[in-house]
């Protein structure tokens, strides 16, 4: 046994917020108390295991405390020593105390391990007691337009809709029974190609739009259907923890208006329902709500999950901190292009990227980002896939683990997509595409046999139409 003091220390702090006395000592007593944590490794960082359960690293360059995951190699976590950081320590890193009850569930995408078969049975369930509602007392509004045939109505978006807000990274198995039982509603061929589904980020927005139009329009009772349906899809859906820190965070939000119909009654007039809905999220459920209200700090989290996603690569000598910069380098390079030689004149949309992204990285994977991005001899530019496929140092030894990475590159994907205003891929982003490369021949769980009979044949798996493929410089980079 060796002294590792990122675990020493984690356990440590968690034990002291964990304390119900933590929460009544005045804020600079509880900052002084974390700053007595802080570690010093060999190479001169400093280190906080703060708010959300995270750690967070001392940039050197701006002075600033930046989420980012902690080393991995044992040599450096053993020599890692208490020692105060010499700087105040931000109130929004000292932790609240609930924060640290988050349950963050899986960063798995839905390739490889399916939808658990009771999951969607019962959302199987759901879709045929509400699809055939009136479309004239459930019309469809925003973007679901876009997504369903006009005489939907707006029940089966409903359902639809809090899958993708809850699912923690929306890229599904093209086999998903879940997806397919939808095929006769959409309006069109889903994302992706016969693989893989590459879907959005779901939109609370669009969800709370439905329940808002018809509480506006006067039907009060078609509105706190629509909200009722959502939280009990999201009821289902919490039984996979892909899905569940998401669901738990929309039941909070809707739940509560059944059993009182006016909560939202003030926010109608000025169109501030979503925001009173995320105001009913509870304090330990707040980080579900990351990409609603903070794009940069949920980019930070996601790549935080993909630094964890790689933590296999620190065995085979690789440090996945830079290993993760590296990839986001090919996604943003596969986006929106690199030049050669990288520093032709002119400007590109890289950059643009690269300099939205810096402030939200710490200054070790920034440099990581830039040289990747910059030189293209750079040995973390061995870390990009090449022809679709990962190299051999990056694959993933199970299952399992391919399925986390695939899920937290892509929600890494939509995270900076989202904070820069870059239109996601429809075909995916290159490094989630090479990941799935190693899924695709061991993507289907066994399902229980079952009588035929059970199924309705209007939301049968076939849907075959679902399945079509559907047809989407670094010319100069920011100075670090």
């Amino acid at each position: 046994m060796y002294w590792d003091g990122f675990t020493a220390m984690e356990q440590d702090v968690r034990a002291v917020v964990g304390d119900p006395r933590w929460t009544l000592l005045p804020p600079l007593t509880r900052a002084h108390t974390l700053a007595q944590r802080a570690l010093l490794t060999p190479d001169g960082s400093r280190w906080l295991f703060g708010a959300h359960a995270r750690w967070y690293r001392l940039d050197r360059v701006d002075g600033r405390w930046h989420l980012s995951a902690p080393p991995l190699h044992p040599a450096i976590r053993s020599d890692a020593r208490p020692h105060p950081p010499g700087v105040a320590i931000p109130p929004a890193l000292v932790p609240a105390g609930p924060d640290f009850a988050y349950d963050r569930g899986s960063t798995q995408a839905f390739v490889g391990p399916d939808v658990p078969h009771e999951i969607t049975e019962r959302l199987r369930a759901l879709l045929l007691a509400h699809r055939g509602l009136r479309r004239e007392d459930f019309p469809l509004s925003g973007a679901y337009r876009e997504i369903f045939a006009r005489d939907v109505a707006s029940t089966v978006a409903a359902v639809w809709g809090t899958i993708m807000w809850c699912a923690y990274a929306p890229a599904f198995d093209g086999n998903e029974v879940m997806l397919s039982m939808f095929g006769e509603f959409l309006a069109r061929p889903l994302p992706g190609d016969d693989w893989v589904r590459w879907l959005p980020l779901g939109s609370l927005d669009a969800l709370v739009a439905l329940y808002a139009e018809r509480m506006r329009s006067g039907a009060q009772q078609a509105g706190l259907r629509l909200a009722g349906l959502m939280a009990e899809t999201a009821t289902v859906l919490r039984a996979d923890a892909r899905f569940r820190p998401r669901a738990e965070a929309l039941i909070a939000m809707a739940e509560p208006l059944l059993a009182s119909p006016w909560l939202d009654h003030h926010a109608l007039p000025g169109g501030a329902v979503r925001q009173a809905w995320l105001a009913r999220c509870p304090p330990h459920l707040v980080s579900a709500t990351l990409p609603e209200w903070a794009p940069g700090e949920h980019f930070r989290h996601t790549l935080y999950d993909l630094v964890e996603a790689l933590a296999y690569t620190a065995s085979r000598g690789m440090d996945p901190r830079a290993v993760a910069a590296a990839l986001l380098a090919a996604d943003v390079a596969g986006v929106c292009g690199v030049s050669e030689p990288a520093w032709a004149p002119g400007s590109s949309g890289t950059a643009r990227v690269v300099t939205a992204l810096y402030p939200w990285m710490d200054d070790e994977q920034r440099q990581a980002l830039y040289l990747a991005l910059a030189d293209p001899a750079h040995p973390l530019r061995g870390c990009w896939p090449a022809g679709g496929v990962l190299p051999a140092a990056l694959l993933p030894p199970d299952r399992t683990t391919a399925a986390a990475l695939l899920g937290s590159a892509y929600a890494t994907g939509l995270a900076w997509c989202a904070l820069t205003g870059t239109p996601a891929p429809p075909e995916g982003f290159a490094v989630p595409a090479a990941v799935v490369q190693c899924l695709i021949h061991q993507r289907d769980d066994p399902r229980p046999q079952e009588p035929r009979a059970e199924h309705r044949a209007d939301l049968e798996e076939s849907g075959a139409w679902l399945f079509e493929t559907s047809n989407s410089d670094i010319s100069s980079l920011p100075p670090l």
